[in-house]
């Protein structure tokens, strides 16, 4: 008997439920998008998409925008960044975020000093350096990738730690409330 070259893998089908997709598909958007196009991507029936996105944007996960007789809907990008926000203070003690931001720091100054650039821009302007192999432009398009995703966790992680004491103040009386209605 021959195998089939995805025995063994699953399908997003047959992992996730129809909305499940639906929402896997809206919350990772990266620009507006109609239900048709939502609906076609996370392989869903039309009207099954249609209620799970109403029911996103009544949650407030997801926004709803009007244009030219067209409704498309994009992540709440406001609420995403604080939910992350959260999380990090949530799932990190501070000397934890605080370790984290010197290891990011240090690997972006290593590229600096690596590549003899400031910005991870100055790097992608080298790769029409014409005296490159094509694995040193493969190398520097990986470590321009690195750089933009370790600039962006080190500005999440900056927005926990600068967060991080009116969180754990706001849990504290949170904390004090419940156990005053309790007792």
């Amino acid at each position: 008997m021959s195998e089939s070259p995805r025995d063994g893998v699953q399908s997003w089908e047959e992992s996730m439920s129809a909305r499940e997709r639906i929402r896997s598909v809206a919350e990772t958007l990266r620009e507006p998008r109609s239900v048709n196009w939502i609906s076609n991507q996370a392989d869903t029936a039309w009207s099954t998409t249609d209620d799970e996105l109403q029911d996103l944007v009544d949650q407030g996960r997801l926004r709803r925008v009007e244009t030219d007789n067209t409704t498309l809907y994009q992540p709440d990008y406001t609420r995403m960044l604080f939910e992350e926000i959260r999380t990090l203070i949530e799932e990190n003690s501070r000397e934890e975020l605080r370790s984290e931001l010197a290891a990011i720091t240090d690997k972006i100054e290593g590229w600096q000093e690596t590549y003899g650039v400031e910005t991870w821009e100055e790097l992608e302007q080298s790769l029409a350096d014409g005296d490159l192999s094509g694995a040193e432009i493969r190398e520097r398009r990986d470590i321009i990738a690195f750089w933009q995703e370790n600039e962006e966790d080190r500005r999440l992680i900056k927005h926990a730690l600068a967060l991080y004491s009116d969180v754990e103040s706001a849990r504290e009386q949170h904390t004090d409330l419940t156990e005053g209605a309790t007792s």
